[in-house]
Order: C-alpha cells, then structure tokens, then sequence
C-alpha cells in the first residue's frame, strides 16, 4: 500500500533473546534460577549470559557455529540458551541418556567447535571425543561444567565458571541479521548411521515460546520446576518463556523422585511444570506418605503419549490442573493443547478425563492442523472415526533437517508437515491420536490401536505401566503383546490381565501374550517401544492352535 514502508522503525527481527533483555529490566531483582541452594536474580541471569557469549566468542564461535552442550537441568544448560546464540552461534544440546558412540556420531555431524559437558559426563564425552580423533575427525574444545562453582581447568580441560569469570566485558550482543537465522539444533530419533538434525530458527523459537507461555496459563512471575529436561526441544521453548514471564526457574539436583517433586513444589509454591505421562504415573502412584496437598493450583503440562484417563482424574484429584498436548521435535515440542471449555466442568469425572485426554486443537502460533489421507492429502470426515495422518503447518514448524534435503522435502512434501502419528477428527473439530503408523497391529486385516489396548491395560487395579506391541502370529499375521509392570505390592497373571481387557474391549484387541516387566524408558520418559517390538520379535510366533483358542 502506498505509503507502507519497512524500517528499522517498525521491524525488528524476532528472537527469544529480548525476553531476556526484557526480564533483566523488568524483573532484575526477582530471583530467575534456584538450584539447591543457589539463586540467581535476572541481573544476575543477564551478566552470566553475557560472560558466557564472550567466552565462547573468545574461543572462536561465531555465527552459525555450533556449540554442543551435554548437561542436566543445571543454571549453566539454561543459560546457554542464551549465550551461544548471543554469540550468533547454534545451540545444540544432547540427550544424556546417549552413549559414546551416538555422542561422537552427533559431535561429527553437527560439526560442533565447542563441547560444554557438566562433569559427570566427562566420561562418556572423552571416549566420544577419543572415537573421532580415532575416525581423523578433529574433535571440538571441550569445556566442563563442574559440580562446584569452579576453581580454574583441570586436568587441562577449560571449565565453565573459570570461563566466565574471566571472559572479557563489554560483550555486544550479535543480534540475529534474519529472524530465521537459526538458534538451534535438536536431534530427534534415528540411528548412528542417519541422524536428523531438527534446525529451530530465531523466529520459531520466539513465536513458539509464547505460544506455549499462553497455553500453559503461565502468570507474571510463574514459578516453573524443571521436571522436562533442558535438552529436549530446549526444554519445550520453556527455558525462554520463564523468561518472557520474569519467572523462576527451579532446577532439580539428582534423580526425578516422587518425593522430592512434592517437596519442591510446596517450597518454592510451584505454579507450572510439565512431564511426560510417565512422571504424571509416579506422582499418582507415590505412597501417601510422600505426597503433599499443594500450596497452589499446579498446572502441569503433558505430552509425549495419551495419558490414561484414569491417571487424569487422579491428577485432578491432588491438586493439578493437567494441559494435555502434542508435538514432535519438528514443531519445537507443544504444538496442540485440549483447550478446556466451562460446559466440560459439570460432566462426571470419568467423561472429564475422557475428553482430557485428547490431543485437542492448534495452539495460536500453529497455522494448521488437519487428519489427511497420506495418499490423496484430502482432509478426513470429523467423525471420531476415520483415521488419517497428522499433519501441521505454519511459522512454528522447524525450518528442516540439517544437512538433509531429502528428509526435509520428504517431510514436508504436500506443503504439510507430515507427522507420521495417526490419529481422529471429532465432530468438535479436537484431534485424538490413535496411534503411530508403526505401532498399528494388524491383525486378520484389522487395525487394532496399542493406544487404546494400553488405556484398557491401564485401567486395571494392579497395573502400573505398560505398552502394547505387534508379536508375529501364525494364524492372524500379528496380535497384541502387552509389556505390563505391576504396582508395588500387587499381583495379577497373564489370564487376569487377558480377561480383564477382554471385558473392556472386542476379543481381537485384547493381548494375547503379557510379559511383566520394567518398560525401557527415553529420559522423557517415553516408552522404547522398538525395544519392546524387538523382544516380541524374538518370543517368535504364536503357534496356530494357541492363537485361535484365545479369540
């Protein structure tokens, strides 16, 4: 339109790092990180930042360099997600559940210049480290973040704190030239010989964290307890919205126990976490005497997998307030939430947590969400019952997989992000995965869901985890086998188990094979179900006479 300009004046390209400017102004006195017995305020938060940015500058990273960050929820890891890309740098941060071999895979094809590993790492970094000097690949410079506040290098490894206590001052902030420079790089499943490395732009990472900020109801000032890690989806762009918000970040020392997650939410009246389904089981199935009655409403976000609905109504039962969501490292985490309408309230629990459980509608950011046949790319009928693929555009979906043109066009091909989930349209126009097209079992040429055998599996009294898999059958080609761990203290066989879904379900859903034991678990507390897959595998088929006398 005539007169219509674009100028410095009006446009600004967006990044997460003017939260951080923004929280230190606003909120510089209001403490940004507890970590034991550790705080820092957003003054704080900022000059760390700014130390860190100038200490990697120092040590040659620029823009578009990557710097790989091997650590737990520690003050250190959040803030990173701010320094290397103050620095123009790529953040990439690492599961650290990974061993040597997949560490060095992805130290290589990162291409990574600096590797920030916490000492209890240290390990497992220097045999990563030793196999690509092995492979003649020149490894990046390895800086640790030791346990303590740090007293200089050791042993000749550069050490975090001894870093920024010396980087120079006066450090100006390399802002990004274009919002969709990229700030980081978060690998997602695959193998030592494919990985997909999910590139996050500024712009995405900026727009996302407010879309999840809103989605979670997150107030002025929320007190957020890290229960996700920092490492998955940067944390599910919650390390930036605590900073948008001005709010406290609560880092928790050691192991994820039930008791200490209590413990910590009343002492620092948390007012927002998240976790996979898995954490909302343990909190549920604590003994009583590690639970405690909450000081606030705590609303914690969910994902990753459908929780049962029974887990659900427990939840609401102690005192929190569960946002159920969906997402895939491609859409930097919570893309869908079930948006929770007043009408819902006056319904019995039962059908609350029914509803509770789908994975409902886009979040504000995400420009489209549809059910589509892979094939054709028609959108399905909004019946409840008609399965097709998820697929999701819009400015909050990753900008590809690095260095891999054919993953990304594959992905993306029909102008939709293709997810690979299936899943239902209801008539409300909420969404409800049904499964992932691997996890269908195909039995006698019907699609049984393992989602909806698991719901079933969970709804028994001594049942405390469990997932479904196809196991090889004789007779019908493929029948469900149930992985069940059982609650402390309880019991059940096989033929209870069997029976029990059998009452709950058509005949040829129920599990032929139950198989006790714990569940593999990602450190998102996802399911391994290729694991599982794997051992059914080997259990061989069930033979013909024992498969057809159990339908």
């Amino acid at each position: 339109m005539e007169g219509s300009v674009k100028c410095d004046a009006n446009y600004t390209p967006l990044t997460p790092l003017s939260f951080l400017e923004r929280a230190a102004l606003v909120y510089g006195a209001r403490t940004a990180v507890v970590f034991g017995e550790k705080e820092y305020s957003w003054r704080d938060m900022r000059e760390r930042c700014l130390a860190g940015a100038s200490a990697l500058a120092r040590l040659g990273v620029g823009r578009r360099d990557v710097v790989a960050v091997l650590a737990a929820n520690t003050p250190a890891m959040y803030e990173l997600h701010f320094s290397v890309p103050m620095t123009g740098g790529v953040l990439c941060t690492l599961n650290t559940r990974h061993d040597a071999a997949m560490v060095s895979v992805l130290l290589s094809h990162s291409e990574a210049r600096v590797f920030l590993v916490e000492s209890q790492f240290l390990g497992v970094a220097r045999d990563a480290l030793a196999l690509l000097a092995g492979a003649g690949a020149i490894p990046p410079l390895l800086v640790m973040i030791a346990d303590d506040d740090g007293g200089g290098d050791r042993d000749g490894v550069l050490e975090y704190e001894a870093l920024l206590r010396s980087a120079p001052g006066g450090f100006e902030i390399r802002w990004p030239a274009d919002e969709c420079d990229p700030i980081s790089l978060n690998y997602t499943s695959g193998t030592t010989s494919r990985p997909k490395g999910v590139i996050y732009s500024h712009r995405g990472a900026y727009l996302n964290t407010l879309a999840t900020a809103l989605a979670n109801e997150m107030p002025t000032m929320p007190v957020y307890l890290w229960t996700v890690p920092m490492f998955h989806c940067n944390g599910w762009c919650m390390v930036w919205a605590t900073a948008a918000q001005g709010g406290t970040s609560v880092c928790m020392a050691g192991s994820l126990a039930p008791k200490t997650v209590f413990e910590h939410i009343v002492r620092h009246r948390v007012t927002n976490m998240g976790g996979a389904p898995t954490v909302l089981s343990m909190l549920v199935n604590a003994p009583a005497s590690e639970q405690r009655q909450l000081p606030v409403k705590v609303r914690i976000s969910t994902g990753g997998a459908p929780p049962p609905p029974h887990i659900l109504a427990k939840m609401d039962e102690l005192g929190f307030n569960v946002v159920h969501g969906y997402g895939l490292t491609e859409t930097y985490g919570p893309a869908t939430l079930c948006v929770w309408k007043p009408e819902w309230d006056a319904l019995p629990a039962a059908e609350r947590a029914r509803i509770r459980a789908r994975q409902g509608v886009p979040h504000v950011m995400l420009e489209g969400l549809e059910i589509k046949d892979p094939a054709t790319m028609e959108s399905v009928p909004s019946d409840g019952r008609t399965v097709g693929e998820v697929m999701l555009r819009g400015n909050t979906v990753m900008s590809g997989y690095y260095k891999d043109p054919a993953a990304t066009a594959e992905a993306m091909s029909g102008g939709w992000l293709r997810s690979g989930d299936l899943g239902v349209r209801h008539p409300d126009g909420y969404i409800q995965l049904k499964d992932r097209s691997k996890d269908i079992i195909i039995s006698g040429g019907e699609n049984i869901s393992s989602i909806e055998v698991e719901s079933a599996l969970f709804g028994h009294p001594a049942v405390l985890d469990a997932a479904v898999v196809a196991r090889p059958d004789e007779h019908w080609g493929e029948t469900p086998c149930a992985f069940v761990t059982l609650k402390d203290g309880a019991s059940a066989t096989e033929a209870d188990i069997i029976e029990f879904c059998r009452t709950r379900l058509p005949r040829y859903m129920a599990p032929k094979t139950v198989v006790f034991a714990e569940l593999p678990k990602t450190s998102t507390g996802k399911t391994q179900k290729y694991l599982l897959r794997e051992k059914a595998r080997a259990m061989g088929s069930l033979p013909p006479k024992l498969s057809t006398s159990k339908l």
